[in-house]
């Protein structure tokens, strides 16, 4: 018999807030991956502001279960919702991909 899972209790601290973001840069070390969640905004046709407001760090092994529930999460909105489709990568043209 496998053991009773913990019930799980959330509570929001007086300092909770969402935000949206339609920007998030991922950077990582050897302990962490740090994502750092923003908006963008394009000011005018070659220039494009991201105004950061959240850094978050997680540990190599939260950041793969959040991908995991990540995920699961798009395959349920694409089989609800339909495909989700992305524009191609615009990349600068004096960057060079490796």
């Amino acid at each position: 018999m496998s053991p009773v899972p913990p019930r799980i209790r959330l509570h929001n601290r007086n300092d909770y807030r969402e935000h949206y973001a339609n920007s998030v840069q991922i950077r990582l070390n050897l302990w962490d991956f740090f994502l750092l969640f923003g908006t963008v905004q394009q000011t005018q046709p070659d220039e494009v502001e991201i105004h950061n407001f959240q850094g978050i760090y997680l540990s190599p092994q939260q950041a793969k279960a959040f991908l995991n529930v990540l995920q699961q999460n798009v395959q349920q909105y694409e089989q609800t919702f339909g495909e989700i489709k992305l524009e191609p990568a615009v990349h600068p043209p004096d960057r060079t991909l490796q």
